[in-house]
């Protein structure tokens, strides 16, 4: 890899979510071999429910010093690129799977794609390959594998701008699966008036190993395809140009096997006859048209026709379970309740035990983050530790005085609530705990876990946790890096932390720097 760094402009961070794959090392490595301008970090997401030994045993020299590992909390590929994107600071994000290789001009392809990017463009798409057997036809997990060469939108290898991310809210965590997650992001990007391009660098995701009932496994997804439904409409997949599919198939088979069963019960021998016999005809029907296109090998026939009877039935009932949870299901993400804002550190500059409104300073981007919120028409409220009351430092005269002053700088702000206990009081308002957050919804007629606190410390945050509420860090120079690295949404400053929340809201591609 060739140690030269990136335009500003096209400056990029690399993100991986892994489970801890054995794959990871190879694409590591295949990295750090790639010529080109160097990533200026690259940030393993791990995804593994159960942290067990090391992700990797040692990290390629050349990408030792660049490598950030965050732990995910094992929601799927969505939740672990939103963690891994949140985290960087460069205007372009690339999006690797764990089980892809890289080229060795890919850093130098990927430079050259992101230099060439109109401003309105949101992505750059590498061109995939998946390499098949050459002595013989593909099986029927190859075949599916093989899809992704020509998938559009895959985040297999995908380059995103920071900016447009932001605008429509980075990936739709409801989708657990590594299945439609990137399709909705195209939808959403496109609808806000953002372009995908295909780009010229290359990647190669080979065939995993699988086990004979990961087709089976696979049928999840068809909750994923409701969901997609509910958010975009009947026509979705032609804009998203997805196949069709077999899903009404699945579900007359599995209807018929259902009236069969039926019949069978009731002793109703014409109904179950009619309703099996339509069964074992589509059954055969797909094991056929899986089994015909691939090789004839003992172990694939066995594979076929254990797994093709299962397959409808499994297929149905996620898409069931699909409908019934996309029922409530909103735009991603839905904008707050309201927002309760910390004060010292994350409204405005942190004096310490300040009593003086003379040094109150606004933090850059107080004001338009605030107003961003009128104009949205969402509530606000102050929430503030304010020791100092206890420790003999301050007056609640002092604090008014200073709080008056804050609004007088930034406009009104709502309720303000405060606690002016100490550390050892035990009071169940200061942060970390939940009191301040639960008054100020009271007060505002919201229910609490519809809220986002903001905050500069790790206590803003566990507030917000402590009663379901969302929670956007905003660290200065006195936040702990381990409360960054807790933390499950970061902005750099109080504008982005709004429009990340905002996101629905519209935000366009000139507000984010899409265009010039």
């Amino acid at each position: 890899m060739t140690a030269q760094a990136p335009a500003a402009e096209q400056a990029v961070t690399v993100v991986v979510p892994t489970l801890g794959r054995p794959s990871l090392g190879a694409l590591l490595h295949s990295l750090a071999a790639a010529r080109g301008p160097l990533p200026e970090r690259v940030v393993l997401v791990d995804d593994r429910r159960r942290a067990g030994d090391a992700l990797i045993p040692v990290p390629p020299a050349v990408l030792a010093e660049r490598l950030l590992i965050l732990c995910g909390r094992g929601e799927g590929p969505a939740a672990a690129r939103n963690l891994g994107w949140r985290a960087a600071q460069t205007p372009w994000v690339a999006f690797l799977d764990d089980d892809v290789l890289v080229g060795s001009d890919w850093l130098d392809e990927l430079a050259t794609d992101l230099a060439g990017a109109a401003p309105e463009v949101a992505g750059s798409q590498a061109r995939l390959r998946v390499p098949l057997p050459a002595d013989r036809p593909p099986t029927d997990w190859e075949r599916n594998t093989a899809g992704l060469a020509g998938a559009r939108w895959a985040t297999a290898d995908m380059a995103y701008r920071r900016a447009a991310l932001l605008a429509v809210g980075g990936f739709d965590e409801r989708f657990p699966r590594a299945y439609r997650e990137d399709a909705d992001l195209g939808l959403r990007l496109y609808r806000r008036g953002w372009r995908i391009e295909q780009g010229a660098r290359r990647a190669q995701h080979p065939v995993r190993p699988a086990d004979p009932w990961v087709s089976v496994r696979q049928q999840a997804g068809n909750a994923d395809d409701a969901l997609m439904r509910r958010l975009h409409g009947r026509g979705w997949r032609a804009r998203a140009e997805v196949p069709a599919g077999r899903r009404p198939r699945h579900l007359a088979i599995t209807a018929a096997l259902g009236i069969g069963l039926a019949g069978a019960a009731t002793g109703r021998r014409r109904l179950a006859s009619t309703g099996l016999l339509v069964w074992a005809a589509g059954t055969a029907e797909l094991t056929w048209a899986r089994l015909a296109p691939g090789p004839r090998a003992r172990r694939e026939l066995a594979t076929m026709l254990v797994t093709s009877p299962v397959l409808p039935v499994a297929a149905t009932a996620a898409w069931l379970r699909g409908r019934v949870f996309a029922l409530r299901a909103r735009p991603w993400p839905e904008a707050p309740a309201a927002v309760l804002f910390d004060r010292d550190g994350t409204l405005v500059h942190d004096e310490p035990y300040n009593g003086d409104p003379d040094k109150v300073r606004p933090m850059p981007g107080a004001r338009a983050a605030l107003d961003r919120l009128r104009a949205a028409r969402i509530p606000t409220a102050v929430v503030s530790n304010q020791s100092g009351i206890a420790r003999g430092l301050l007056t609640r005269a002092q604090v008014d005085a200073v709080n008056r002053r804050v609004e007088a700088l930034l406009g009104p702000l709502g309720p303000w609530l405060y606690c002016p206990h100490g550390a050892d009081d035990e009071c169940d308002c200061r942060k970390p705990h939940p009191g301040l957050i639960e008054q100020a919804a009271q007060r505002l007629h919201v229910d609490p876990r519809a809220c986002a606190v903001v905050g500069d410390i790790g206590s803003d945050v566990m507030a917000a946790r402590a009663v379901g509420a969302r929670a956007v860090l905003v660290p200065t120079p006195v936040t702990r890096i381990d409360e960054i690295a807790a933390a499950p949404l970061v902005a750099s400053d109080l504008d982005t932390a709004v429009r990340l929340l905002l996101a629905e809201q519209g935000a366009t591609t000139e507000e984010l720097g899409g265009r010039s």
